[in-house]
């Protein structure tokens, strides 16, 4: 059996996102006031590559920026499914609740769902609201922050507690998450709620814990799965090219998350 099927459930694979650097993200700023025009105008200065939506009326405030533009004329909740489809970052100069009510007809997974954040109205807090790990909502929050001198509000468990993010542990390197999706959800609550969980590196870079912090004292490295004793831990992120059998999937029942280095990264 290759190391790519898995027990009734398909792999999970995160994008790589670097949403204010990567001419690929695409970005939106997106405004339907006056104010909210003029802040998404300065913050498009700094994000050449992001486009504008506002209220056709307030299109002249952002008049001259190198930014596309898409000035829309009818009720804006009519753009929503557009923005939605086009585009993997919104970034909402409008207040937090609107964009709740705004999105809620057109959310559908995270995985598929975009980031979408929400900067207030003084431009002190910039607020992921959807698809914060996966979606990049979380990275691009805080790179927004940095832009507009603002905090980045975090709210998932393992940003906040600095703790690793199982959804996209390695990301950035290029590794390939490999699971039944509920493995996730049960992994990530085993390491917020500081239960013992192992992780075992067979390959792949080591430089993926870049916290200032070091790693909770709950989190157990190992370089041999075979060194684990599976009784003693909660969950294992095994970060492997070993092949995993469908017998090892079901011995670690909802407890195991799996990991895929590119061939070439060495450990």
């Amino acid at each position: 059996m290759s190391h790519n099927t898995l027990p009734d459930a398909s792999a999970i694979s995160a994008p790589v996102l670097d949403p204010a650097a990567d001419p690929a993200v695409r970005v939106v700023l997106i405004a339907i006031t006056k104010h909210g025009a003029q802040q998404a105008a300065d913050l498009a200065r700094q994000l050449p590559a992001a486009s504008l939506c506002v209220a056709d009326k307030f299109a002249p405030l952002v008049a001259g920026l190198a930014n596309p533009v898409r000035a829309y004329s009818g009720p804006f909740r009519d753009e929503i499914a557009t923005l939605f489809s086009d585009f993997d970052q919104l970034v909402f100069f409008v207040s937090l609740g609107a964009v709740v009510r705004l999105m809620a007809p057109h959310m559908k997974t995270k995985d598929e769902d975009p980031g979408v954040l929400v900067v207030d109205d003084a431009g002190q807090f910039v607020i992921p609201v959807l698809s914060g790990h996966v979606g990049g909502a979380n990275a691009m929050a805080e790179q927004i922050a940095a832009l507009l001198g603002a905090t980045a509000v975090l709210t998932t468990a393992s940003d906040v507690g600095k703790t690793i993010p199982v959804d996209i542990l390695g990301r950035e390197l290029g590794w390939k998450v490999e699971c039944p999706k509920i493995n996730i959800t049960r992994v990530s609550a085993a390491v917020v709620n500081e239960e013992p969980v192992a992780v075992v590196q067979e390959a792949g870079s080591p430089h993926w814990w870049t916290r200032p912090t070091p790693l909770p004292a709950s989190i157990h490295k190992f370089t041999r799965f075979e060194d684990v004793d599976l009784n003693h831990f909660k969950a294992v992120l095994w970060i492997t090219h070993a092949e995993v059998t469908p017998e090892r999937w079901q011995q670690l029942h909802e407890r195991l998350v799996v990991y895929r280095p590119p061939q070439a990264q060495l450990a």
